[in-house]
């Protein structure tokens, strides 16, 4: 039998899909790259569709995430808004005590699966 795991994936909704694993790894990107462009290009993305899963995260949750200056002598960049911020750790710390509580009742639900790995 191989190895019985499983996967929790959380993604928040306001009229529609507004937050979730694929913004949060963008945005963790943007704090440790302070640019969107080179956010996007390390994941393989492209900038346009970057800056428009951002643009309807923030309209949807009402709030600016990223803070951008336009390129130029010095370059642009880009920063998390102090809300991006905030709302960034909240759903990193949301997902982490998701995962404690998955990992808990995953194992006492498959208990007797588990013992046989």
């Amino acid at each position: 039998m191989n190895k019985l795991r499983y996967n929790l994936s959380c993604r928040l909704f306001t009229d529609s899909k507004c937050f979730g694993p694929g913004i949060a790894q963008l945005l963790h990107r943007v704090e440790r790259l302070h640019s969107l462009r080179a956010a996007a290009a390390e994941m393989e993305m492209a900038y346009s569709k970057a800056w428009t899963i951002v643009k309807n995260s923030e309209n949807a949750l009402g709030f600016k995430l990223l803070s951008t200056t336009t390129g130029g002598k010095h370059g642009g960049g880009a920063t998390l808004t102090p809300e991006g911020a905030a709302f960034l750790q909240a759903y990193d710390e949301f997902c982490g005590k998701l995962n404690q509580y998955g990992d808990r009742i995953f194992t006492e639900t498959f208990e007797v699966f588990l013992q046989n790995q």
